[in-house]
């Protein structure tokens, strides 16, 4: 299956990634899911958390939230994949019954992995368009994980952390442009700024 190595190279900063703590994060509060049900939503993030895991090298998609992300753009500028979720979900559990004798929240990480291995590779019986899903929901994990948090994801900005990018800023100084430090974390979103300040994207 895909590494999170892989998914650094994806993201165009393989190597960048300085190390964080990750018993230092703070676990986000849980709520109700806005999109999806509890089940599917529980379902999301656990797949999620094996497509880009916390490990020693730090944080992954479950401290960035993009579970959340993502269920908060079903509701809205992801409407077009909602029924490809649910008909995904399902069909993942619905897989992971058959293939391993549980449902895909309650398999051990290494069956998890399996399952998506399955997936990625077309190779998961009785579970048309499977790769299809398996890439849908990598790219909106990768979304969750790395892109602006105005948008639902990358809480705390842990996803910048994680790839060594220090945020949004409008000037650079000589500082900044040392190849010898990395520069400080700005911590704030692009809509932080007033020339770019607009009305949060609803969620519905």
């Amino acid at each position: 299956m895909i590494t999170r190595r892989d998914i650094l190279k994806r993201v165009g900063v393989a190597g960048a990634a300085a190390a964080v703590p990750v018993e230092a994060l703070a676990q986000a509060a849980r709520e109700p899911f806005e999109t999806l049900t509890a089940a599917e939503g529980a379902t999301l993030e656990a797949i999620v958390a094996r497509l880009i895991p916390t490990d020693a090298n730090g944080p992954g998609a479950t401290e960035a939230r993009a579970a959340r992300y993502i269920d908060r753009g079903l509701g809205g500028f992801l409407s077009p994949f909602l029924a490809a979720y649910r008909t995904g979900l399902a069909g993942v559990e619905s897989y992971a019954r058959s293939a391993k004798g549980a449902p895909f929240t309650r398999l051990s990480a290494q069956d998890q992995d399996a399952v998506l291995t399955d997936m990625e590779n077309n190779a998961a019986k009785g579970f048309p368009a499977a790769a299809q899903f398996f890439d849908i929901v990598l790219a909106h994990t990768i979304q969750g994980t790395f892109c602006d948090p105005f948008y639902g994801g990358n809480a705390n900005f842990v996803g910048w952390d994680l790839i060594g990018y220090p945020g949004i800023r409008l000037t650079a100084t000589a500082g900044d442009q040392r190849m010898d430090v990395m520069p400080k974390p700005t911590r704030m979103s692009a809509y932080d700024f007033s020339m770019f300040a607009r009305k949060k994207p609803d969620a519905r």
